[in-house]
């Protein structure tokens, strides 16, 4: 049984857990509402708890993006990695830009947002490029025709399943969801069956 002071320990704990957690929410829901970059008072406002207490919890902003990190990551891998890859190459390819078009609808925000801000932070930049990395495997599963393609396909076919180009198809391009997940499929058979 727990004496009085072990009862008051845990539940100090659970209390700055919870704060710790509202920050994080915080955050994250400004940038789904599109404040790409709150600050640290936007986000204690939002959290309803003051600005010292922010600051008690997270160093700087880049703590505070690193136990995002940790606190998403595996939902976040999740909407891109797994699922079905079985199936003609026609198929696996029209799963998977559909996988990543689902996924890049899902995180637009967030990845504007990472993206922002990836000059200022080394442990976004390391993060970002971890999650490129989990990317690039994914696409090296779905799709094994890729290990026999001239490194310059090889990079071409990256490129264009990237964020990157998605966003640039669906904001600065302004076509649909559906056109730009034809035009992406249309261009990675054609790079996979022409090399």
């Amino acid at each position: 049984m727990k004496t009085d002071s072990e009862c008051a320990i845990d539940g100090r704990r659970l209390r700055s857990e919870r704060s710790r957690l509202a920050f994080i929410d915080a955050s994250l829901a400004l940038q789904e509402e599109g404040v790409l970059v709150p600050t640290a008072q936007q986000i204690a406002d939002r959290a309803g708890v003051g600005i010292r207490s922010f600051f008690r919890h997270f160093e700087d902003m880049e703590t505070l993006f690193e136990a995002i990190d940790d606190h998403i990551r595996d939902s976040y891998e999740a909407l891109f990695l797994g699922g079905d890859q079985s199936g003609t190459l026609a198929e696996r390819i029209e799963g998977l830009v559909k996988r990543r078009a689902d996924a890049y609808e899902s995180v637009n925000t967030l990845m504007q947002g990472t993206r922002c801000q990836l000059w200022r932070y080394p442990k976004l930049r390391q993060n970002y490029a971890r999650n490129q990395r989990g990317l690039r495997k994914d696409l090296d599963g779905r799709l094994p025709e890729l290990r026999s393609l001239l490194g310059e396909t090889r990079e071409s076919i990256d490129a264009i399943t990237s964020f990157e180009m998605w966003d640039r198809l669906r904001s600065e391009q302004g076509l649909s969801k559906t056109a730009s997940i034809s035009l992406v499929t249309t261009l990675l058979t054609r790079l996979i069956v022409a090399d």
